[in-house]
């Protein structure tokens, strides 16, 4: 499993977010206490937005904590809305391409989680994806199926509907050709405006997953494990939760995948 950590509000250093509270993701990088690896090491990444409609994207394979490169990025990069992401492998190979967050267009998306058996159907799960998008398909990793998936089936009009069809799609796949658990889920989406994300599993353990406004930073933070371990004001996303922050507006939708129509077909 991985940790992330979101922020969307008035501009702030990443660092705010990402090395310096001391529960930051640098931390749980190192020691995360609620998820099933303490230690997540297989890369890291960052997508921050700023005055183009395309986000920034720095990701490599080293341990977050030990890369001086990301210290002094975020010590001296602003940004009102940003995603950073440590990884814990689930399976797939330790590579650039398979760091997120991924970026297509305007969109960046980052996952915690894993879709059950998903190497075992993982070159039908790509057939699903459309040509205009596929060149877009850089690494094997589940997560980015998911997020091009989710672009497929209209994001742009529909984020909560187009991530409950993409969830179906895979969960569905999973059902048919993986093993369990078919889906678990914990992820942040954003398209430079709004920050959008879901909490969701077929079974009963889903991925922790909190948010807070700060009064200081003026800003929302939402990350999978607390920044400071006693600090108050953090809520839990419920379990298939869909939470929209903008600007002005915090509102948590209900996320569930089953009531959505799909076509179980891909080409191929």
């Amino acid at each position: 499993m991985c940790r992330w950590a979101a922020y969307l509000g008035s501009p702030i250093y990443l660092e705010d977010i990402i090395s310096r509270p001391g529960h930051s993701l640098v931390a749980q990088s190192q020691v995360a206490t609620e998820c099933k690896t303490s230690t997540n090491g297989d890369g890291f990444g960052v997508a921050w937005y700023d005055n183009r409609p395309e986000p920034g994207l720095y990701r490599d394979v080293y341990p977050a904590w030990s890369d001086t490169n990301l210290r002094a990025l975020a010590h001296q990069v602003k940004s009102g809305l940003f995603l950073s992401h440590v990884r814990a492998s689930t399976g797939s190979a330790i590579s650039r391409n398979n760091c997120h967050p991924f970026a297509a267009g305007h969109w960046s998306f980052m996952h915690n989680g894993q879709v059950g058996g998903f190497e075992t159907f993982r070159r039908y799960a790509d057939m699903c994806i459309p040509d205009e998008l596929y060149p877009h398909r850089k690494g094997a990793t589940d997560s980015e199926v998911l997020f091009l998936l989710a672009l497929k089936e209209g994001i742009d009009q529909d984020p909560l509907g187009a991530m409950e069809r993409a969830v179906a799609k895979l969960e569905s796949l999973s059902r048919d050709r993986g093993t369990t658990p078919h889906m678990r889920l914990s992820a942040a989406l954003s398209d430079g405006q709004s920050l959008y994300a879901v909490r969701y599993s077929s079974d009963h353990i889903a991925p922790s997953l909190y948010y807070r406004w700060s009064e200081s930073r003026q800003g929302w933070a939402v990350v999978s494990e607390p920044l400071e371990q006693e600090q108050d004001g953090w809520k839990q996303l419920p379990a298939g939760g869909f939470l929209t922050l903008s600007a002005d507006r915090a509102e948590v939708s209900e996320f569930d995948p089953s009531r959505q129509v799909i076509d179980l077909n891909c080409p191929g």
